[in-house]
């Protein structure tokens, strides 16, 4: 599964995973802070928004060349643009920190940033776990719009392909449209698919009119199995395969040029 749908509101796993972890290590936090009479849960929250700041801190230095021209784009986080490896050093660095400077919390805040921490880092590597072992292109049909089929693995002919889940109803899949349009012919080594999700062919075309896009490998998931195949629950959603036809990374939500990058980077053999 990609992604987790509660009602309107949809999250990716990953950041599903990252609020329980905040959540369980504020909740361990208030027990604690209770118990031994001290405020802990704000040093909890202290930590989050470290880690926050450090995981995107770290991304937009890796792909600064995206955002150079857009400054602006550095504190949209709605790419998504994080990095793990940032965030955990942020993350341990602050919450010692914090253990040396607060010492009358030092017991019930270190037990509450492990909590969580341990929390997070067990489902992530269970999920992921699970995910090896079902990462190939799924056996799904779909439909052109001039009505003709084709297997989704039999589309990119060995190449390495993304496949994008849209509609024409949502905000953030008009929003990265345009990064996608250019991004199909700046990389003609790479197949994009775009999979329509349970729309007319009328619909499209009109909204493809109206953008003035021309997108290529442009079809119609109209029963949404290939969403289902994935386990994607909300759009837009990005899917990275290489050119073994093997999943090598996913994105939920509106792609930027650098999250783009950082997907390709997986595929592309010698990407910078």
């Amino acid at each position: 599964m990609l992604s987790f749908s509660l009602g309107p509101l949809s999250l990716s796993i990953g950041h599903l995973l990252l609020i329980t972890a905040f959540a369980l290590a504020l909740l361990v936090g208030g027990v604690l802070g209770r118990r031994y009479q001290l405020p802990v849960a704000g040093s909890v929250a202290d930590i989050f928004l470290a880690t926050m700041i450090c995981a995107r801190l770290g991304f937009v230095i890796g792909y600064f060349e995206h955002y150079r021209h857009d400054l602006f784009g550095i504190l949209d986080i709605r790419d998504g643009g994080f990095d793990v490896i940032w965030g955990l050093a942020g993350a341990v660095g602050f919450t010692a920190f914090l253990l040396w400077r607060r010492k009358l919390v030092r017991r019930p805040l270190a037990i509450a940033s492990i909590t969580g921490l341990l929390f997070w880092g067990g489902t992530a590597g269970t999920i992921a776990l699970i995910e090896q072992q079902a990462r190939g292109i799924p056996p799904v049909t779909l439909t052109a719009l001039n009505g003709d089929t084709i297997a989704v693995n039999q589309i990119a002919q060995g190449q390495p392909m993304v496949i994008n889940l849209w509609a024409t109803w949502c905000p953030p899949c008009i929003r990265e449209m345009p990064v996608l349009d250019v991004a199909q012919n700046r990389y003609p080594g790479v197949t994009f698919v775009f999979a329509n999700q349970r729309e007319q062919a009328e619909t499209i075309r009109a909204f493809l009119d109206k953008q003035n896009l021309k997108l290529n490998n442009l079809y119609r998931d109209s029963q949404a199995d290939l969403a289902r195949a994935v386990g994607s629950q909300g759009l837009p959603t990005t899917l990275f395969y290489n050119a073994k036809g093997q999943l090598m990374d996913t994105h939920m939500g509106e792609l930027s040029n650098a999250t783009l990058a950082k997907g390709l980077k997986k595929i592309i053999p010698g990407q910078p």
